[in-house]
């Protein structure tokens, strides 16, 4: 059963006296903007929720979902977490792939450098109504969850 991937702990984040001196990156593609922009804003209300100020937040737009592993890097070790959003919906011929490899791995290649972390907020969907059940719809808003997952990573601390 699949459930609303929006509803979070607050007990479980930091508090906004320390969130308000963080820098947040918002990179979103504007290809399937009907979908995207409503992830962004869902990230956008949740950062500013729990103490994000605005002036601390970076929103970059970005053509389409390839291009947000580029923009990614350009904020590495800028900001304390980062936030991909985009959407892939599947076609008729195997573009859906590699696109979604390639932000995947490039994502990926990001994260193992261990400057900052990207937080993948990206929808790989079968179709348009399962894209608009993610984004403000039955399942939540994802951009929410990437917001919270960013504010998390961003404030791991591991003892080594």
């Amino acid at each position: 059963m699949t459930t609303d991937l929006s509803k979070y702990d607050a007990s479980r984040l930091p508090n906004a006296d320390v969130l308000e001196h963080q820098h947040y990156a918002i990179i979103v593609a504007d290809w399937n903007a009907e979908i995207t922009y409503k992830l962004c804003n869902g990230a956008l209300h949740t950062l500013h929720k729990v103490g994000v100020l605005d002036r601390h937040i970076h929103v970059t737009h970005v053509p389409g979902t390839v291009e947000l592993t580029y923009a990614a890097a350009k904020y590495m070790g800028k900001v304390d977490a980062i936030i991909i959003i985009g959407c892939v919906i599947r076609g008729d011929t195997p573009h859906f792939d590699y696109v979604c490899q390639s932000v995947t791995e490039g994502m990926t290649r990001l994260n193992t450098m261990g400057k900052t972390p990207v937080v993948f907020s990206v929808l790989t969907v079968d179709d348009k109504q399962q894209a608009k059940d993610r984004a403000d719809g039955k399942l939540g808003n994802k951009g929410v969850e990437g917001a919270v997952t960013a504010v998390r990573m961003a404030n791991l601390n591991i003892d080594v």
